[in-house]
């Protein structure tokens, strides 16, 4: 535990465990993190629409497997296809923002 003596912020906890910004595993666990949320949202959508992931699939014009995969936080996204996946399989609108 006195790795973690004078850590008070989450901030500090993930920079001890993960790096500082900008170093390549603090970028892994940023984009494992954000993938994540990204899961969680679309599982939690795809819930509230009443839609199992294969009619979902149908609807947005992918496959059952890559709802899966994007569900379990698995493999590559490409934005187009989640922005399809959300805005016509759920009818739900994505903002992005970009911080620096």
């Amino acid at each position: 535990m006195d790795k973690y003596s004078g850590i008070k912020t989450f901030d500090e906890l993930i920079e001890k465990e993960h790096g500082k910004l900008g170093t390549e595993s603090r970028n892994e666990y940023e984009e494992q993190a954000q993938m994540f949320i990204i899961s969680e949202m679309l599982k939690q959508a795809r819930k509230e629409a009443n839609m199992t992931q294969e009619q979902l699939a149908e609807k947005s014009g992918t496959k059952k497997s890559y709802i899966s995969k994007i569900e379990n936080a698995k493999g590559n996204i490409q934005l187009s296809t989640l922005i399809r996946i959300f805005e016509k399989g759920l009818n739900r609108r994505i903002g992005l923002t970009f911080l620096s």
